[in-house]
């Protein structure tokens, strides 16, 4: 024992934390599973620990933080016997602020909702309705903001006083007719089965799959996709209920949520709750099973994403929660088709899952032969999708009356102009009246959003569809268009290529001076690395294919993975990348959206991003479901610092939304005077970096594909010349032997070919 540390306890002299560093346990996202995947109600969860601590027994707050026997003896590594300063024998505290993890009964329940001995009743449903006041407050402390928008028809707004000056044209403006509501918060899975009646399997389904606690996006988009009018506040505030307070009108939902909030758990239910009741429905119409046969189903819910790793990963989601149900979901892919008498085109095209505008190789897959879908929920990227769909004598797409869901996740790349043809196409085709859009992403921008609106409107113009009974509604959580507030961001100046080479490989091989530099959390594998084109990948995973030593697996642990691999190669990288084989993985823009890897540490922006929408998406493959230690890196050059300062303006406002990071400078990820110091590039310097990414890095400079200051090799000039000298030197040599083959056959032939004359 330390008789110093037991007679300094009361003193100001600080501890020495070294040897308590090196017993700590890592808190990084693949130490495991967050036990509470809520992204923002864990600050105030620190402001009422610190508030209660610096409370007095009396109750009072005091200046001095008060003293705990269990906590301050622990942290010293005492025992009750040797705690000769503490209170003797102080009891348990018996009042106790409750924490936010545990709901008030009045807003969880008590788990037992009477679910397993029969269907809910209306006593159990309406004891878990919460007055506005304790909506508004949740919706408040999980920072959900829910408007409706449209025309003043849909909701009336609300008079505002207007300066004089201001112009009244004005309200006819999409944008400004925003109307709040409060809805009615999902606070727990067994509210989907005790109060929107959802089945027994599909309920024990989620508590297979380890779902306890609804996320923010959950928390307030179940409710306005699953209730009535009533839990979607549109009863509220004196608003006449006309058609009964459990009247469901038709909505179209706008989601913008953070990346690994759980957007796709909040799209699916609802399009399983929907499949099943409406099957219920049919059932009860039709009660002979033999008047429907297997091949009657059709497709009634259409999901779309825009790359395929995307689409087979909602699939394999899907299939899991939609187990013993009688729902099939299937990914679409080339040689099906939605019309048991149509063709399709067939022509062989990319399906749009890169933005590199390379081609795939679909192996194994015979485009000859077309097969008709058969699944309750399909899922696809959006070209392949149109290519189904549209007829080969009219070259336009054919009509989806069946479809009654159209999910877009990732919204914002679906309707970029990208993929903006495609995506409209398919939802024009879908001209069932009661069909229900929804749209999902972390970054939706205004102009994204008009258009959307616009789109739903259009629609129901030209079905002539009435304007009354239908909402669109958005939900945003947290800060717009920002990155997760719960992971560490880096963005480190290393101003030439050769530099940003040397920085990736001290990620790689991280001395104890850089690791501990500030207390700021290290790099651990696995993680990604981004580049702007698929030739910079390639590079990249040549230099750095060595760098991992043979003992610890050497070349395998990296790989490199774009849209010029096949379909195969790349399900192959996918699966070992999920199976821990691969450490780092290099990347384009193909995995930067919605692709879920829950256990990675970190994610490197190699080249940075064309948007901070793309960095926000980037950096979100980190962070997932809650789990914090969480890295961003982002290496820049000379010829990047006139594009940065998007870039840090997203770091900035995430660091803000985490208080806890904002009280310490030094491990702020972007200083203020660097903030300032960079310069703000015009529109059309954003518009072209979207579109073609930085110049000096453009795949159309230099000879080779590759400009001479973008070229990723630590070689010198000299040696890629000797280099070049024996590549050339070896390939004329193969050439000569090859054209002397030539001759020689062809000497042989003549010679057979003469008469030599007759043998003795």
């Amino acid at each position: 024992m330390d008789i110093f540390k037991l007679l300094t306890r009361s003193t100001n002299l600080q501890k020495s934390s070294s040897s308590s560093k090196k017993t700590l346990i890592p808190h990084i996202p693949s130490a495991g599973a967050s036990t509470h995947p809520l992204l923002f109600e864990k600050e105030d969860d620190a402001t009422d620990s610190q508030q209660t601590d610096g409370e007095t027994e009396g109750g009072k707050k005091g200046k001095k933080r008060r003293r705990d026997t269990d906590g301050e003896a622990g942290e010293l590594g005492f025992s009750e016997e040797l705690n000769f300063f503490g209170e003797a024998s102080r009891p348990e505290k018996v009042l106790k602020k409750p924490s936010r993890d545990m709901a008030p009964p009045q807003a969880f329940g008590n788990g037992d909702t009477g679910k397993e001995k029969g269907e809910p009743t209306a006593v159990s449903a309406a004891k878990e309705t919460l007055g506005e006041e304790d909506c508004r407050s949740i919706l408040k402390l999980h920072k959900l903001k829910v408007t409706v928008i449209g025309e003043e028809q849909a909701l009336p707004d609300k008079p505002k006083e207007r300066r004089k000056d201001a112009q009244p044209k004005q309200i006819t403006n999409f944008k400004q007719t925003h109307t709040p509501v409060v809805p009615q918060p999902l606070t727990s899975f067994n509210q989907l089965r005790s109060k929107y009646g959802l089945s027994k399997r599909l309920a024990e389904n989620l508590k297979l799959q380890g779902y306890k606690v609804p996320t923010e996006v959950q928390l307030g988009s179940l409710p306005l996709l699953l209730g009535s009018d009533t839990d979607r506040g549109l009863l509220g505030e004196g608003r006449k209920e006309k058609k009964g307070k459990h009247h469901k009108s038709d909505l179209d939902l706008l989601t913008v949520a953070p990346t690994g909030s759980g957007k796709t758990l909040a799209f699916l239910i609802p399009v399983l709750y929907g499949l099943l009741k409406e099957r219920h429905a049919e059932k009860k119409a039709t009660p002979d099973p033999g008047d429907k046969s297997q091949g009657s189903r059709e497709a009634r819910a259409i999901i779309v994403a825009p790359t395929r790793e995307l689409a087979d990963q909602i699939v394999n989601e899907g299939r899991r929660l939609a187990m013993g149900i009688g729902l099939r979901i299937s990914g679409m892919r080339k040689g099906m088709t939605l019309h048991a008498d149509g063709h399709g085109n067939q022509e062989d095209r990319s399906d749009g899952s890169d933005h590199d505008g390379s081609e795939e190789d679909h192996e194994g897959e015979d485009v000859g032969i077309r097969c008709l879908v058969k699944a309750d929920v399909l899922v696809s990227t959006p070209l392949m999708l149109l290519h189904a769909i549209t007829a080969e004598e009219t070259s336009k797409p054919k009509p989806l009356p069946s479809v009654r869901y159209l999910v877009l996740d990732e919204a914002d790349v679906l309707l970029d102009p990208i993929f903006r043809d495609q995506t409209l196409g398919i939802w024009n085709a879908c001209i069932n009246h009661s069909l229900r859009v929804s749209l999902w992403s972390a970054t939706i921008g205004s102009s994204i959003e008009t258009l959307a609106h616009r789109t739903i409107l259009a629609r129901r113009k030209t079905l002539q569809l009435p304007s009354t009974g239908h909402y669109i509604i958005r939900l945003v959580v947290g800060l717009k268009d920002s990155a997760i507030p719960i992971i560490s961001h880096r963005l480190v100046y290393a101003a030439t290529e050769q530099g940003k080479l040397l920085a990736i490989r001290q990620l790689l091989h991280p001395t104890a001076s850089v690791a501990d530099q500030h207390d700021a959390p290290s790099l651990r594998p696995p993680f990604l690395v981004f580049t702007q084109t698929i030739p910079r990948a390639t590079a990249l995973h040549s230099e750095l294919m060595y760098d991992i030593p043979p003992a610890a697996g050497g070349s395998s642990r990296i790989a490199v993975l774009h849209s010029s691999l096949s379909l195969n190669a790349r399900s192959a990288i996918m699966a070992r990348f999920r199976a821990g084989e691969i450490w780092v993985l290099i990347t384009t823009d193909l995995l930067s959206r919605g692709v879920d890897f829950k256990g990675m540490n970190g994610v490197v922006n190699y080249d940075i991003p064309t948007s901070g929408a793309s960095y926000v998406h980037r950096v979100g493959r980190t962070g997932r479901a809650g789990r914090e230690g969480g890295v961003a890196v982002t290496l820049y050059t000379k010829e990047d610092v006139p594009y940065v300062k998007g870039i840090a303006n997203v770091i900035a406002a995430s660091e803000k939304a985490h208080g806890g990071k904002a009280k310490d400078v030094e491990t702020l990820g972007v200083q203020k005077w660097l903030l300032n110091a960079l310069p703000t590039p015009s529109k059309k310097m954003k518009k072209e970096l979207k579109k073609k990414g930085v110049e000096a890095r453009r795949s159309d400079n230099g000879g080779n594909g590759v400009g001479r200051k973008a070229r990723i090799s630590t070689k010198s000039g000299f040696e890629r010349r000797l280099e070049n000298n024996r590549k050339g030197a070896v390939l004329g040599s193969r050439r000569r032997v090859a054209e002397e083959e030539i001759l020689a056959g062809e000497g042989a032939n003549e010679s057979e070919g003469e008469w030599g004359g007759i043998k003795d």
